[in-house]
């Protein structure tokens, strides 16, 4: 793919995920750390409202709010609604952005470790992925792909390239230096990869990546009348990336009998009772296990 010549990195797209909050702090006292000669780097904090208010969000989860119907529809008003369609001004437009490439730094209360989430599944991601994974070998790549990036609603989504730097344990509005550590490292090796890659100097990487594919999303489950009946066993918590068999529990329901996994892959569960997701009553994310063809 073409040269990467603009880079954002934001942090505070979620307002209590404090990590990338304060590694932008840093960066910008210290530009050096994210600067690179082939590209220009900029940070980005994206909620200041929200970080002000030690909220996730004000109205709306920004995170969500940069699909090309909702960008280009005015009578969405929301607060984050609003605020998309001036950050897609500043670092878009989304299909003719002009920036070239986001990292967007997240924490997760789950289990997850140093998670690289990729957006697409061309080779310049594969190549990445395995770059940082050769560098970083705690890091889990994660492929939540559709046929183009601008399928996408999410924040990095708006430039042609973007990723998810998806980093936990951590509780919301509190800073781990594990964490944080994990975060700053992951991406060093990011720009360290859109460097070489504009060079034309990207080593030679293993052939095959082992990868998780996003499949599906887990509820949490209700009674009749819609109120939460059960939570995630306790052999499943704590578990991300750990696979789950048909017939294994997955949930306990309040009277103490076990829900077990009914489906016809092995699952490897993520975003495991991810606090942040409780108003939506989501249990967990699960993907596939993949070997990725590097090159």
């Amino acid at each position: 793919m073409d040269k990467i010549n603009t880079v954002a990195i934001v942090g505070g797209t979620h307002g209590n995920e404090y990590s990338g909050i304060y590694l932008l702090r840093h960066w910008d006292k210290q530009p050096e750390i994210i600067s690179r000669s082939t590209f220009s780097t900029e940070t980005v904090l994206a909620n200041a409202k929200a970080f002000e208010q030690n909220k996730r969000y004000v109205d709306f989860d920004l995170n969500r709010q940069f699909s090309h119907e909702d960008l280009n529809n005015p009578n969405l008003r929301g607060y984050e609604q609003c605020l998309a369609k001036s950050l897609n001004q500043q670092l878009g437009p989304k299909g003719d952005a002009k920036t070239d490439f986001i990292i967007d730094l997240h924490n997760t209360t789950s289990n997850m470790g140093p998670s690289l989430i990729l957006l697409q599944s061309d080779a310049f991601n594969r190549q990445m992925g395995a770059y940082v994974k050769q560098h970083m070998p705690s890091a889990v790549v994660v492929f939540e792909d559709h046929a183009t990036v601008e399928q996408h609603f999410f924040l990095s989504s708006m430039s042609p390239q973007g990723v998810i730097v998806e980093v936990g344990p951590q509780p919301q509005s509190v800073i781990r230096q594990d964490v944080l550590d994990w975060m700053a490292e992951m991406t060093k090796h990011i720009l360290d990869f859109i460097e070489l890659h504009n060079r034309g100097e990207v080593p030679v990487l293993r052939e095959t990546l082992e990868a998780f594919k996003y499949t599906e999303t887990l509820s949490l489950p209700l009674d009749d009348d819609g109120e939460r009946a059960g939570m995630v066993h306790q052999s499943v918590q704590d578990g991300d990336f750990k696979p789950l068999k048909n017939g294994d529990p997955i949930f306990t329901l309040f009277d103490g009998t076990e829900v077990c996994w009914e489906g016809d892959y092995i699952a490897y569960p993520h975003f495991i009772n991810e606090a942040a997701y409780y108003d939506n009553n989501l249990a967990m994310s699960l993907a596939e296990k993949i070997i990725v063809n590097v090159n």
